[in-house]
């Protein structure tokens, strides 16, 4: 019996770096059968496209709960807490796969019974507690993640997981009933005070959903039927999937930078994005292994949605398209920058140990657009303090006030660029080299896993 190889892939910038591509490329050169979702929950959108040839056109898929091996025959994909599932969303993304051809999505699916839930009045009122920030946004997919952290740490005896689902008798369906009914109230109540009635807040489509209590039965008879055909997995089941010989994908949700705790408060996600991360998972399960923790990092840094991006350049916004991010939908602006140095290192240094880089975007210097490279920051700092910044300094674990001050300092920073332009891909290589000192696995020079090229 052959061995097992366990992979992550880990964003080193704000997301959107190329995740789903660099999943879907490993897939297909290693005998990969399973990727594992460790991280985060439906906000994920990674993008993948496969090449066309052979009489048939490429296929798109941005790719939100399912792994983004799922286009590759025989990939599955395994959902581990603390992965948030979103139950009718998943049943959309499956119904998307289908239409694409991959009609066996949920057969090659597997869901760990003790992944937390998002009900409809989490998504209504993660968003409406976005909207009533106003201008001090923190910046939110929408889809109810963060609110489902926040809810099941604050009320623990109204979390609602996966296993859940499965009632045996009259009893335990009741039950299931009531703790929805009590997620709804608590939310309806701690709404009320800011939505008062003749507000225009009380018309808020959103707020309107936490009063609406005949929501609770119809997403319970979906999500009952996703776990019926989908049966929650217990550990023994899953430790199996896991120790199969091949390779086994642990893709990450987002980036470090958006991470819970070494993101830059509070323009973060609920979730952490890290090597400890995915280790602790894999500690769960007794899995003693060593894992190739790798980082994924773009040519040129992206931000979408609100927080600090020092190097942010809108002639780049004009210069480089995105055919699959935009301002539509609750994220808002996409933004570019140009590399930055400063940020790279605290990635590395927040990360964890890293086995090597992946690197995609590189195509950008066909296009004939010149980046620049950012070494430091000229910032406000303490008095008696050198503005220059080269490194932020990491906090200790869980101190959001040190992130928040991190925050301050990035808003407030302004670039200083090396002289030399970045005009090719050999020389945004050579300086990602020179800050690193990792070796590069993998490089891409565009949207499919045919642009990707080893070493």
């Amino acid at each position: 019996m052959g061995a097992t190889r366990y992979v992550s892939i880990l964003g080193l910038g704000f997301g959107d770096c190329g995740k789903g591509h660099f999943v879907d490329a490993l897939a297909r050169l290693s005998p990969t059968h399973t990727v594992v979702r460790f991280n985060g929950g439906a906000q994920a959108g990674h993008n993948v496209v496969t090449p066309a040839g052979g009489g048939s056109e490429g296929r798109h898929h941005t790719f939100s709960q399912f792994g983004a091996g799922t286009l590759v025959p025989g990939v599955g994909t395994v959902l581990l807490d603390p992965v948030v599932v979103h139950p009718t969303a998943l049943l959309v993304e499956a119904e998307a796969l289908g239409r694409l051809g991959v009609g066996d999505a949920l057969t090659r699916l597997q869901i760990d019974g003790q992944c937390r839930l998002t009900t409809p009045y989490h998504q209504a009122a993660g968003r409406l507690r976005e909207r009533l920030r106003g201008v001090d946004a923190h910046g939110t997919c929408g889809v109810g993640v963060g609110e489902t952290v926040r809810h099941s740490l604050q009320h623990p005896d109204q979390v609602l997981r996966y296993a859940d689902l499965i009632v045996n008798a009259p009893a335990e369906a009741r039950a299931l009933r009531e703790k929805l009914q009590a997620i709804r109230e608590t939310l309806l109540a701690e709404f009320s005070s800011f939505c008062l009635p003749g507000s225009i807040w009380a018309k808020e489509t959103e707020f309107q959903a936490l009063q609406e209590e005949s929501l609770a039965d119809r997403w319970l008879n979906i999500a009952r039927a996703l776990a019926r055909q989908c049966v929650p997995a217990s550990a023994e089941a899953l430790l199996v999937r896991l120790t199969q010989p091949g390779c086994v994908l642990f893709e990450g949700a987002q980036g470090v930078l958006l991470d819970e705790w070494r993101g830059f408060h509070p323009h973060t996600t609920w979730s952490s994005i890290t090597t400890a991360a995915v280790d602790r998972v894999a500690a769960r399960f007794g899995l003693d292994v060593t894992i190739e923790h790798y980082g994924v990092l773009r040519s040129y840094l992206t931000r979408h949605g609100a927080g600090p991006l020092p190097t942010h350049d809108e002639a780049l916004d004009a210069q480089l398209p995105e055919p699959y991010n935009n301002a539509e939908g609750w994220q808002g602006s996409f933004r570019r920058g140009h590399p930055d140095a400063v940020l790279l290192r605290y990635a590395l240094a927040t990360v964890g140990n890293l086995s090597g880089l992946l690197i995609s975007h590189l195509d950008v210097f066909k296009r004939g657009v010149t980046l620049k490279w950012c070494e430091r920051y000229q910032a406000n700092r303490p008095a008696g303090a050198s503005p220059s910044v080269e490194r932020l300094p990491v906090g200790d674990p869980k101190d959001l006030a040190h992130q928040a001050g991190l925050t301050r300092l990035l808003l407030s920073a302004q670039p200083e660029y090396d002289p030399r332009p970045v005009d090719s891909a050999g020389d945004f290589l050579g300086r990602v080299r020179a800050v690193t000192a990792l070796p590069i696995v993998m490089r891409s020079f565009g949207a499919t896993s045919a642009d990707v090229c080893e070493g």
